[in-house]
Order: structure tokens, then C-alpha cells, then sequence
């Protein structure tokens, strides 16, 4: 099938249609005209916390995603109404089995080198191997999946029919043949296509990115010489919201995600923002053998036992949303039309119930035990998230009411590797995943475990969902969707997820705009006068 330059999701795969209206920016209709934009100058973003390891290939954390996506770019963008349009490839074609990428001309590296057809097929084919152990892989792209490349022209083959083909091959960031070459040189430096290259990094305090004098090829023609764009741009780790709010409101920074209190004054003070959908109130357990949560009966017991009411309102600050999917990040894909499940409503007196019958009692102490052993609860949550340790002691209380002991526990990004990946020493908590799509989430609930080099860190086997996530795999595009939601049901059913509650995550404007489909675009960065 024949792509144009610019092709909707919903268009493309036939049977989407992707809305996003309600992470639109606040004022949309009061937008600076081209006029008002004045180039030069830094334009300065906060992160959350420190990125740590800026390799692309095997970045984990949001705030890495945020930094390095600064500096890599893709065959194919997606826009914040959820199309798909040409970056680094100006055209594509695909059947469910195939992908012909054109590249665009004269596209080059920040160090000066040439990006060829052939540096595109090396990334896939490298992502493509298990051995590699990248982020995509067993998400966007697998050994199924080939590159090979004539010229300009790279052509992705897939051994089996994959509806999602194109575009999960398309956004896979891409590295220089440098980079792939020894990718142990990314962990502190950039090699990439993008607009802006790190020239400059204070771990833990800012990292810099300079812009190029010599790009032509960005999204909607955008290059070195669009009017509005900065000369650099700082990523300045602030982990305290309320100190990001006050540098938001001096106009000392010019983004930052503030999902708390703060937004009050925000708004008041007249500032806009974009924002995604953000699974702000997601419970994940942990199911590996030997941990309460690998018993069913558990997970339903107290997830059930939550006011969901109550705790989504801390949580969301006031402005939740009901979760309509667990994809929850553009492009949205099989989103539309869903969902086909629904939240059990709250019963403490059944979770009770639930709790002794997988034998769990209460003792004359009031705590629940079985076999002599204490049912003990770490609950972990990310301390850089306001709300997340409100909500979280309001779980506890619930939970420890029951006759749980529950132990609270705030993560920084160290810890969250450190215990999803490693040590896997928590057992529930606000866990988020932000998928894309059906099939990336299927990597974290039917893929491979991280001792076995796999993204399945919850130690999930759900036999039923893991059928349907196959039959979908291989679906025709008209029918793959309403399987994938048919499988997203069954991990509801089962309780290895439990979704409280959405909201819209904010990222404030401060002198200047620009697009945000996941991450802030660079291209779209135009400085304000």
C-alpha cells in the first residue's frame, strides 16, 4: 500500500483512529503567530532526575528517553494529532510483510559523517538480534524482522504478517555507524542525525546540546535556519516540582512537567502547556514465585480493597481520568473502540474473604499470616512524583486495615533499575508503563523475564493472554486490534494490572512552544520574544 508524505495512523492502519484531543495544550487558540518567534538564545528543560547511561539502543528511564531523543532521530515522526510523517525517510510503502523506506537526501551525522541507507539497515538488523539485548528489541522488532539497503532505498522484510510493521520499525531512534560500531561510546556522548548533538555534560546538573549549522532534512521541512529556533538546549535535572514551578514562572526555564499543586498558580500565572495521557495510578505486581503476588487471589484481594474514588483523586491531583487502555503514549495504536474491560468495584469485606481463603488469616494481633510467615507488602512509588506518596499512604492504610503490613518505599531511577531488573525485591507499587501499542506492551506482560534478558519484570504468565497476543501478532490489519483488546481484557481479568487511574500529564510553557507526541520535539522548539 502506497504512503504519502503525510498519512494519519488511523488511515494508515486501516482501523485506528487515535484521539488526542484531551492532551491538547491549554490555550491552543491563542498561539503564537510565526511572528512572534525571535531565534537564538538556550532553551532550557527540566528532567525529574539524573538520565544516568545516554546509550539510546538500551535506555530505559522517561527522563533518559527525554534527554536522548534530543539528539537521535527516526525514519518516521509522529506528530501530536497522531499522524505519521516524514523525517529521516520521505516516503514508505508496506504491505504486512514489508516496508520500503526512502531516505532523504544529503542527510549527514553531527560529527560530519555520511547517514546512509545502509547505516538505517545496520540499526534494525542490530536491534533485530537477541543477542544485543536493545530496548526494541521483542517490542518493535525482533529476529523476524531483516533490513537490507540499496542507495536511499532500505527495504525492512518480516518472516510473518505484522500490521504494525511500519511503523514500529519507523520509530526505533538511530544511532551513526560510529555508535553502532562500539556502543560502548554512548553512554556519555551522542551520535546521532538530530538537529541539536551534546556538546557539554555536569552528571546530576545539566547536559547541553548545541544546534548544527548544516540540517536540512526535519519534519515539515524544518532546518538549521527555521526562524524561532534556539542555539542550544539544556536538559537541567530539577527533581523538586515547586523549584521547577519558580523557574517556570521567573522565565529562567522554559519547560517542566509539574503534575502537583503547583499547577494552580501556573494556570494563574497565565502559562500554557502540552501534556500526554500518563497512567499515573497504574499497579503492577511483582508475580516470581515466592512473592505474595504471585497468588491470584492476592493481587484481586487488594486491589479490589481500593477506593479507587478516593485514591485517584490524590493521585491525579484533582483532575483523573478513567483509564480507557493500558497503551497509553503516541501513536495509540488499537486504542480506539476499546476498552473491553471494566474495574471490579471496591469490596473490602470480599478482599478480606479473597485473602483467607489463599490463606492468609488474621492472628489475634490483627496481621494477616500463612505458614508462620508475616504477609508483608513493599509498596514502591517514584519520589520525584508529588502525588505519588499521598496516594500511597492511603493504600497502606487500606491495606494494613486488612491485616497487611505494608512498607512504603520511594524509588529514584537507580532503584527503579535496580529492582525491576536486578534484585527483584519489591512486590507492587505505582508502576508505570506508557506503551505505544499492543505489541510493545506485550513484551512486559508475555515476554522474556530480566533474568532471562527480557522486559517481563513482573514475572507474568498468563497462558490466555499470551494466545491472543500470538493470534494478533500475525492477524490481518483489519482484525488485529479487536484481538489486542480481547488480550489487554485478559490481563484485567487476572489482576496482573490494575489500572486506578489516568491524568494528563503537563508540561509547562515559559518562553516558548512546542510539540510534545511523547517527548519534546527539537524541531518544533521555537523561542518566543
Amino acid at each position: 500500500m502506497k504512503r504519502s508524505t503525510a498519512v494519519p495512523v488511523a488511515a494508515a492502519l486501516s482501523v485506528l483512529a487515535l484521539t488526542l484531543a484531551s492532551c491538547a495544550g491549554s490555550n491552543d487558540a491563542d498561539a503564537p503567530a510565526e511572528g512572534d518567534f525571535v531565534s537564538g538564545g538556550t532553551f532550557v528543560t527540566a528532567v525529574g532526575d539524573d538520565p544516568g547511561d545516554l546509550n539510546p539502543l538500551v535506555a530505559v528511564s522517561p527522563d533518559t528517553f527525554a534527554v536522548v531523543s534530543l539528539a537521535y532521530e527516526t525514519l518516521i515522526a509522529v506528530t501530536d494529532e497522531g499522524e505519521l510523517v516524514p523525517w529521516l525517510a520521505e516516503s514508505w510503502e508496506e504491505t504486512g510483510t514489508e516496508v520500503v523506506f526512502t531516505l532523504k537526501d544529503g542527510i549527514t551525522c553531527a560529527d560530519g559523517s555520511e547517514f546512509t541507507g545502509q547505516t538505517v539497515a545496520d540499526n534494525l538488523n542490530y536491534n533485530a538480534d537477541p543477542a544485543n539485548a536493545t530496548f526494541s528489541y521483542g517490542s518493535v522488532i525482533d529476529e523476524k524482522v531483516s533490513a537490507t539497503a540499496d542507495g536511499n532505498t532500505v527495504t525492512v522484510t518480516s518472516t510473518e504478517n505484522n500490521p504494525f510493521l511500519a511503523v514500529n520499525t519507523g520509530t526505533i531512534m538511530l544511532v551513526c555507524d560510529a555508535g553502532l560500531a562500539d556502543p560502548t561510546t554512548l553512554s556519555d556522548a551522542t551520535d546521532g542525525t538530530g538537529l541539536y548533538a551534546l556538546t557539554d555534560i555536569k552528571p546530576g546538573d545539566t547536559y547541553t546540546f548545541t544546534k548544527r549549522d548544516d540540517y536540512t532534512w526535519g519534519p515539515d521541512d524544518v532546518t538549521s535556519d527555521t526562524v524561532g529556533l534556539p542555539d542550544a538546549i539544556e536538559s537541567r535535572v530539577i527533581s523538586d516540582e515547586s523549584t521547577a514551578a519558580n523557574l517556570l514562572v521567573s522565565g529562567e526555564i522554559n519547560a517542566a512537567t509539574i503534575s502537583g499543586a503547583d499547577r494552580a498558580r501556573l494556570d494563574g500565572a497565565g502559562l500554557t502547556h502540552t501534556g500526554v495521557r500518563n497512567p499515573v495510578g497504574m499497579i503492577l505486581f511483582n508475580e516470581k514465585e515466592g512473592r505474595p503476588f504471585s497468588d491470584p487471589l492476592v493481587r484481586e484481594a487488594l486491589s479490589i480493597a481500593i477506593d479507587r474514588d478516593e485514591v485517584g483523586t490524590v493521585i491525579a491531583d484533582g483532575e483523573g481520568l478513567p483509564s480507557e487502555s493500558l497503551v497509553t503514549k503516541n501513536p495509540l495504536l488499537c486504542v480506539a473502540g476499546g476498552p473491553k474491560w471494566e474495574l471490579p468495584e471496591t469490596d473490602t469485606e470480599r478482599a478480606g474473604e479473597l485473602l483467607d481463603e489463599a490463606g492468609w488469616t488474621l492472628g489475634s494481633d490483627g496481621k494477616r499470616s500463612k505458614d508462620g510467615e508475616p504477609l508483608v507488602i513493599k509498596f514502591i512509588y517514584n519520589a520525584p512524583t508529588s502525588t505519588h506518596a499521598p496516594s500511597a499512604e492511603l493504600v497502606k492504610e487500606t491495606w494494613d486495615a486488612l491485616g497487611v503490613t505494608t512498607e512504603l518505599f520511594a524509588n529514584d531511577a537507580a532503584a527503579w533499575s535496580e529492582q525491576l531488573y536486578s534484585t527483584f525485591d519489591w512486590d507492587t507499587g505505582w508502576v508505570q508503563i506508557a506503551p505505544g501499542g499492543p505489541v510493545v506492551l506485550s513484551t512486559f506482560f508475555d515476554g522474556a523475564t530480566p533474568d532471562q534478558g527480557g522486559l517481563n519484570f513482573m514475572f507474568v504468565d498468563n497462558p490466555e493472554y499470551s494466545a491472543l497476543a500470538a493470534e494478533a501478532s500475525s492477524a490481518e490489519p483489519d482484525a488485529a486490534c479487536d484481538i489486542w483488546q480481547d488480550a489487554e481484557a485478559e490481563l484485567i481479568n487476572r489482576f496482573d494490572v490494575f489500572p486506578v487511574v489516568d491524568n494528563i500529564l503537563p508540561t509547562y510553557q515559559s518562553g516558548a512552544v512546542f510539540e510534545q507526541p511523547n517527548f519534546i520535539q527539537p524541531t518544533s522548539i521555537r523561542m518566543l520574544g
